[in-house]
């Protein structure tokens, strides 16, 4: 039976598609340290759970398209500690921030369109593309330069009468880099010139540490019919599993466009949306306990990776993942080998190799992707067991 170019063009997640040897460790007794993916362990808190509360119905029913207005106006609330200023009408609801990202590329792409993205990038943005009909086009970063924008001419050569958004991630995932004022105007420049619009993912706004500046696109005044904003619950709250996300834009043409998208799967889950729409009621002490847990998780990471000989990775600034270069051949067969032939007093480590992250063919063979929201037992314990995995790995080349 025939299977659709759009499925067999599309790659398995090279966060998850270890998991089945992750799967065989774990039958096999041996306790697996999970660091490739940003699952947060922090509790969600307990607004969530008494927003539950907030659904009084005897039947579970279909709600608006374009979500509950309980939800969309608490987002709006939530925005104005941010300074931005939204509209009920600027907001669309979403199953999580994955949809948003693929709504907002399916509004303004057709087959065969481009998507400028700084590499590396977050791995489902290949995916999306692809479904959206159109292609990824990367422009490098480089771990020498803290992963930071390349100049101007390095971004504007890549554009083409293809060409039709910029997307990235600030803070951006895998790196933890936060892109600076003048880096994000000089995108809003170019979206300018070359008649573009600005995805900007910014799901991990709420973890920016040691003082830095952040700028949301949403303070570029001169771009904001140009600017698809999009957030989520899942990582400022913990609340991965419940798929609550947004769009949002001052270009209300788009969002009234991209409503119809909202409308073809009819709506976001119903008690969900009440649960979140309590989280606006969610003490600022747990949002800042959370991101003080996450530096100190940072920091613990980091220090052990720089004991580590031939490791070289930038201490991130935001997010909660370290993108690292180690001193191995190819983290592909590195990854697979901790999983398939390696422990250290039956433990072992899950990793998220990083030439997923790319578009580039050939970038991101020695890098690998740590994530460290989990726990300090569970980062202090991967570490110890990465460390010991370099030198057995390393010198079992050596033999051969």
């Amino acid at each position: 039976m025939k299977i659709s170019n759009r499925v067999l063009n599309m790659n398995f997640s090279p966060i998850r598609k270890l998991v089945p040897f992750a799967n065989d460790a774990k039958k096999r007794g041996i306790k697996v340290y999970s660091m490739n993916i940003g699952q947060p362990n922090v509790v969600t808190p307990d607004s969530f759970f008494q927003g539950l509360t907030n659904y009084n119905e005897k039947i579970v029913k279909y709600s608006d398209s374009q979500g509950i207005s309980i939800l969309i106006n608490s987002f709006i609330e939530s925005y104005k500690n941010w300074n931005i200023d939204l509209s009920e009408d600027e907001i669309l609801i979403t199953q999580g921030g994955s949809e948003a990202i693929l709504f907002s590329l399916m509004a303004i792409c057709d087959p065969g369109d481009e998507v400028l993205v700084p590499e590396p990038f977050y791995s489902n943005y290949n995916s999306f593309t692809k479904v959206a009909g159109a292609k990824i086009v990367p422009f490098s970063t480089k771990i020498e330069h803290g992963f930071h924008l390349p100049p101007k001419e390095e971004i504007v050569k890549k554009i083409t009468d293809k060409t039709r958004c910029i997307l990235f991630s600030n803070p951006a995932n895998p790196t933890g880099t936060i892109y600076t004022h003048d880096e994000l105007k000089m995108l809003a420049d170019i979206a300018k010139e070359h008649d573009l619009y600005l995805i900007s993912d910014e799901v991990y706004r709420q973890f920016v540490y040691d003082d830095i500046e952040y700028t949301s696109c949403m303070y570029i005044e001169d771009v904001l019919d140009r600017v698809i904003l999009v957030d989520s619950i899942s990582k400022h709250y913990s609340a991965c599993g419940a798929r609550i996300g947004l769009v949002a834009s001052k270009n209300k043409t788009l969002i009234n466009q991209m409503l119809k998208l909202c409308q073809s799967r009819l709506c976001v889950s119903t008690i969900e949306q009440c649960a979140a729409s309590n989280l606006i009621n969610t003490l600022g002490s747990y949002l800042e306990d959370v991101k003080t847990k996450y530096k100190a998780r940072r920091n613990l990471m980091c220090e052990y990776l720089s004991k580590i000989p031939g490791v070289v990775f930038n201490k991130p600034s935001g997010a909660f993942y370290i993108l690292a270069e180690l001193p191995v051949d190819d983290t592909e067969k590195f990854a697979e080998w901790l999983l398939t032939d390696y422990n250290y007093e039956n433990k072992t480590v899950m990793i998220a190799p990083g030439s997923g992250f790319y578009g580039t063919d050939g970038l991101g063979k020695k890098e690998v992707r740590l994530s460290f929201c989990t726990s300090i037992e569970d980062i202090e314990n991967s570490m110890i067991v990465l460390t010991h995995a370099l030198k057995d790995y390393n010198a079992l080349n050596l033999k051969k």
